[in-house]
């Protein structure tokens, strides 16, 4: 890995958290990702399952947590099935966890290698009533893939038929969305090296750099400062392509005149920054561009004071609306008649704000979260709202990361520019 070691007592908590989730006797296992094949021998770089990673910081594939936290023998409620390494894997696939190391990494003294898993589950069944289960339950999964927790679940029902099954996801969305002081610190951490490469960005944008030359700038300084890469798959969309919500093609010429939107965000220790800049190509905003500009910009500012304790996704995502609508007016995009007129399940400003303005973040881009929970203190969201004008060339969309807190709410990206006249003054430096 290259991200810095990170402390065991978190995960350490997050495993006593989670025990007081469970009901009596019983036992939550939790398994890695597979590492995913292309064609011929070629794989997909390994990235670890997030609630394996949350509650152990075990990084490696073919990995199995279980807690047992009612077992009568002590060695027995917290143990982690490992991969054996070899003096071969070594040579041929690299350094895997030694049992000190994966001690020294999640506070788990009971280490075994997963030959020996199916011998020690047998005799851990034995004593449970009841097995929590782990799914993906986010509501916008769409895999068709059948993952290692997947085949699991189906191994485990067909050898141990007559056991009670619980779900390990809701516990994990409720605990996931708050998160510890250190895993905001990660997340600044992939915030700091994000600015670092939007910075870099900014003294490199001129006519007829290509997107891709944009992203590979962006890789660059990420690598460099520890990251695994993006968070995701960065969208860097000149002029018309800004109206694509999801354009990752990025092979397109960046034209003088044009707004170059950006959507990216460094990845670090597994926790993800996700960061949306719109700036002028040639480093100056006509006067219609900062005009939208500065309608999105205030959106929001005002949608990061309504990210307070008590609020909740479908109010928050109503009040944006309305924040939303009074400037598509003032833009001449929409009349207040439209707004008469408007379908309440189809309003006016979604013709050109068509998506969400935020989404929790954290080990997963779109973290675990229910909509119906009312904010708390510790939550962490993104805030992105966006106008989007086909007919314009026009494309905007501005995102930073906000922590929750009790009275003021914390800006994981106050350090990155967004202003427009600082982008501007950036650019031309």
């Amino acid at each position: 890995m290259r991200y810095l070691p990170i402390d065991k007592e978190l995960f350490i908590r997050n495993r006593q958290k989670l025990v007081k989730q469970l009901k009596p006797k019983s036992m939550a296992i939790f398994n890695s990702n597979d590492i995913m094949p292309t064609s011929a021998d070629g794989t997909m770089p390994f990235r670890q399952a997030t609630d394996i990673f949350y509650l152990s910081g075990i990084d490696q594939e073919e990995s199995v947590l279980v807690v047992f936290p009612d077992h009568p023998e002590e060695k027995y409620r917290e143990i982690l099935f490992l991969r054996e390494t070899s003096e071969l894997i070594a040579i041929w696939e690299g350094h895997k966890y030694t049992k000190e190391e994966a001690l020294q990494t999640s506070g788990i003294k009971s280490v075994y290698w997963l030959s020996e898993f199916e011998q020690v589950f047998n005799s851990l069944m034995a004593e449970a009533d009841q097995v929590y289960l782990n799914s993906n339950e986010h509501l916008r999964n769409s895999s068709v893939v059948q993952t290692r927790e997947m085949r699991f679940t189906r191994w485990c029902m067909e050898h141990y038929p007559l056991h009670r099954y619980e779900r390990s996801a809701p516990i994990m969305h409720h605990l996931r969305a708050i998160k510890e002081e250190s895993e905001i610190q990660l997340l600044q951490t992939a915030c700091d090296i994000t600015e670092k490469g939007f910075r870099r960005v900014l003294q490199f944008v001129k006519p007829r750099v290509m997107e891709y030359e944009v992203e590979a700038e962006y890789i660059h300084e990420f690598l460099r400062n520890r990251s695994g890469g993006f968070g995701y798959t960065p969208i860097i969309a000149s002029g018309a392509n800004a109206n694509v919500l999801h354009y990752i093609e990025n092979n397109q010429e960046c034209k003088d005149g044009d707004l170059l939107l950006m959507d990216v965000g460094a990845s670090y220790a597994n926790y993800n920054a996700d960061m949306t800049r719109t700036i002028p190509v040639n480093g100056r905003f006509t006067s219609r561009q900062r005009e939208v500009y500065q309608s999105v910009l205030h959106v929001h500012k005002e949608a990061v004071k309504l990210l307070r304790p008590g609020n909740s996704i479908p109010e928050y995502h109503k009040q944006v609306g309305e924040l939303m609508t009074e400037q598509l007016i003032k833009l001449g995009l929409i009349s207040r008649e439209d707004v008469q007129k408007q379908n309440p399940e189809k309003p006016a400003y979604k013709k050109y704000f068509m998506h969400g303005t935020s989404h929790h973040l954290g080990l997963d881009v779109h973290d675990y979260g229910r909509i119906y929970r009312k904010f708390e203190p510790g939550m962490v969201f993104t805030v992105e709202p966006g106008i989007y004008i086909p007919a314009e060339g026009i494309g905007i969309r501005l995102e930073n990361n906000i922590v929750i807190r009790e009275n003021e709410n914390f800006d994981l990206m106050r350090n990155i520019p967004i202003e427009a006249d600082e982008i501007e003054d950036i650019m031309n430096s």
